[in-house]
């Protein structure tokens, strides 16, 4: 049994969906935005288990923590990756503690990571696909101010064109270049570009 679980048997824990899942407004590109309450105290605990928590569904294949609630005590929100699930349905995991707000605002400065503690280039990548859903949904000024902010997060002297298929592989190429790891997904993020936005 995961220790956040253990540590509080009777204590209450819930998850439910939010965002435009919960709305009912969700098209072929939403990410699936969920909410974890927890105990008090129990953040970390159960940050630590999500992983295996989230086996149970189905393997999964990163867990990425955001950056703005790195260091927080009563909240995170966590990028999931399932293996074999398309890139589009990503799970976001808002995960927090029962007494915290519902809605973060911008969280305390000081829960925030330092640097080091989070990838920029999974983050860049992360903005290439969110490029690829906002021209999708003919959102073309978000498209090109996320591509923007993903080539200067990783210090990449280029700039979004408007060619859309080649701007997402060029900021995922290198991102890539960045941290190696990050083919498989980049490879992931690069294919439906080309399908969907008829490159």
């Amino acid at each position: 049994m995961p220790s956040c679980a253990r540590s509080r048997p009777r204590a209450r824990v819930r998850a439910r969906l939010r965002g435009s899942l919960a709305a009912g407004t969700a098209d072929a590109f939403s990410d699936i935005d969920v909410e974890w309450v927890v105990p008090d105290g129990r953040v970390p605990a159960c940050t630590r288990d999500v992983r295996t928590v989230l086996e149970h569904v189905r393997p999964v294949a990163a867990v990425r923590t955001s950056p703005d609630f790195f260091r927080s005590r009563e909240r995170r929100l966590l990028f999931v990756r399932f293996s074999g699930v398309p890139l589009f349905w990503r799970p976001d995991l808002e995960l927090r503690e029962a007494s915290a707000a519902a809605e973060p605002g911008s969280g305390d400065p000081a829960g925030h990571a330092r640097e080091g503690e989070w990838s920029r280039p999974a983050s860049a990548l992360a903005n290439a696909l969110g490029a690829v859903k906002a021209v999708a949904r003919g959102r073309v000024d978000d498209a090109n101010g996320l591509l923007e902010r993903g080539f200067a997060r990783i210090g990449e002297p280029d700039a979004a064109t408007g060619r859309w298929v080649d701007d997402v592989t060029r900021l995922a190429r290198a991102a890539v270049d960045r941290e190696p790891d990050l083919a498989a997904p980049a490879e992931e993020t690069v294919a439906p570009a080309a399908v969907e936005l008829g490159g």
